[in-house]
């Protein structure tokens, strides 16, 4: 269909709405509708969602389902689990849900079902970690491997580390450290905590060329060798990669090499092989359980209508904020310290995916995609840049996430926090006018000069969105469904926006650029460039 996302006709009622709608307050919404909230929230297994907060009414509400069906997201859902190949500047199909499914399941690639492949890998991997963890895979001086390292970027690291942190509750099988960096500290300062004896690498690269992941992988094996020799590489080295001979020039032996499909892109990547830090850290049994998990998020997602679809609303939300509303960011903001990482996972998982400039057709866009995301986790951010989000003047929406059970059984910790988590989303919705600010004031006993003085400097505007969302505790599982919640939500948007969201060609200039530049700072060659860079190359020599 000859799709145009800004010359739709809902596209244009939208736009109508968005200059009408802040001449109400969210305030004034809730007390004229004694309903709003049920019509702005709803929940789905262990997940509550209320965007009753949102500066939407029932038309706008009306016209974003509308758009939606113009935009024809029911058959682009269909599209990418069926297989096709929607990564069309890759000539790709985006399967990264077949990682998830049941062993029994039918997906298919080209005419061939590949869930015995996914099984194979998933398998092997559970085989490779019950046996480090039972003592049969040794160390090559016959000790038991207590540390593992994960060397990856991007991908193949961002996803394991969040969902590491986020488990932290659970008792680990051996210890996991991350080194992503190409800064040889973050690797010197690992491996300073280590046994050689007792450590185990993974080397995560799909290519087995990734220049930072292989920088950090020759000096691991610099590290082993200095102790133990080459012949103990291949008891102390394991790979996810499609590159096998690479992996085995490097020392490791197949086996112990698993891997994955073209068809899985790497910010989506934790649910296979690339997992198997997580894996590794908490057991099989767990891993299996995030699996279940955004399994269930995505039948919720390929089964149920727009109106009710969690990363459909959440989708449709961002969109109204983003392009007709004109907000630039979103806070991602988890009221549970386990998951500090996530804002960093989501900011590649979103960026990455929709920070595109032209449209499907090549054509080049006039509209915002994919928004700014950042975040942290609550009550940590309160302490840091809420100010802006309550003050500022610019207005940033922001997704509330937590749990109603603790993951600590300290004291009344938990109560305070999600104290904190409910009073946030009702201070941005509702503020502080002038009245109760003087009110406030006045009963502090202070003269009507020093009121009016200050006044202005309390005054909260209010009206400003945000998104609540409750799951009962954090677990595996729960994990699963927010993890898999937020990748449909950004596949929805890209779908609407008629972009590609599964490429990411802007990250290709700068990498190529820098293999240029390193033999010069190396001082082995020498190129022109502007007068800025080569003084930076200059002073860096």
């Amino acid at each position: 269909m000859d799709y145009r996302f800004d010359q739709n006709a809902s596209y244009q009622k939208l736009e109508k709405l968005a200059s009408k709608a802040t001449q109400y307050t969210l305030k004034s919404r809730f007390a004229d509708d004694k309903d709003r909230l049920g019509k702005f929230s709803f929940e789905w297994e262990d997940i509550y969602i209320d965007f009753s907060k949102q500066v939407i009414d029932e038309d706008v509400w009306k016209h974003l389902l509308e758009l939606a069906e113009e935009a024809g997201v029911t058959e682009g859902i269909e599209a990418m689990f069926s297989g096709e190949k929607i990564n069309a500047t890759e000539n790709r199909a985006v399967l990264h849900t077949a990682l998830r499914d049941r062993k029994d399941a039918q997906r298919f690639f080209e005419g061939q079902n590949v869930m015995p492949d996914v099984h194979e890998v998933l398998e092997s991997m559970e085989n490779f970690t019950n046996a480090v963890h039972q003592g049969s895979f040794l160390g090559a001086t016959g000790e038991e491997i207590k540390d593992v390292v994960s060397i990856g970027i991007g991908g193949s690291d961002l996803g394991p580390v969040m969902v590491s942190e986020a488990l932290k509750a659970l008792p680990s099988k051996v210890k996991l450290h991350y080194v992503s960096n190409v800064d040889g500290f973050h690797l010197e300062n690992t491996l300073r905590q280590l046994e050689v004896k007792n450590t185990l690498f993974i080397i995560v690269s799909k290519t087995f060329t990734t220049q930072e992941t292989m920088t950090n992988a020759e000096y691991a094996k610099k590290w082993l060798m200095e102790s133990l020799g080459e012949d103990a590489v291949g008891q102390h080295f394991t790979a996810v990669s499609t590159n096998i001979s690479a992996a085995q020039d490097f020392g490791i032996a197949e086996k112990n090499v698993f891997g994955f499909w073209d068809w899985v892109g790497g910010r989506y990547s934790l649910w296979g092989a690339v997992g198997l830090s997580i894996m590794m850290e908490y057991g099989a049994p767990v891993f299996r359980e995030l699996l279940a998990g955004a399994r269930a998020m995505d039948e919720h997602f390929r089964n149920t209508p727009n109106n009710k679809n969690l990363p459909v609303v959440l989708a449709l939300l961002g969109i109204w904020n983003s392009n007709f509303m004109q907000h630039r960011s979103l806070a991602i903001l988890p009221y549970a310290q386990g998951l500090h990482r996530f804002p960093a996972f989501l900011q590649q998982a979103d960026m990455e995916s929709n920070g595109k400039q032209c449209n499907k057709k090549g054509e080049r866009i006039k509209y915002q995609t994919g928004p700014v995301i950042w975040g942290e986790a609550g009550t940590n951010g309160q302490h840091a840049f809420y100010q802006l989000i309550h003050q500022g003047t610019q207005i940033i929406p922001a997704d509330f996430i937590g749990f109603v059970a603790p993951m600590s059984k300290y004291g009344d910790h938990h109560q305070k926090l999600m104290a904190n988590f409910i009073a946030q989303s009702e201070a941005l919705m509702n503020g502080l006018d002038e009245a109760a600010v003087m009110k406030d004031l006045e009963a502090q006993g202070m003269s009507k000069e020093e009121c009016e003085r200050l006044a202005p400097f309390k005054i909260f505007e209010g009206n400003r969105p945000s998104t609540s969302i409750l799951f009962n505790e954090l677990n595996p599982r729960s994990l699963g469904k927010l993890i898999a919640m937020y990748e449909h939500k950004i596949f929805v948007q890209g779908w609407i926006w008629d972009v590609f969201s599964f490429d990411q060609w802007g990250v290709e200039l700068g990498k190529k650029l820098a293999k240029r530049i390193l033999p010069q700072i190396q001082g082995e060659s020498s190129f022109e460039h502007d007068s800025s860079t080569t003084e930076l190359i200059r002073r860096c020599k």
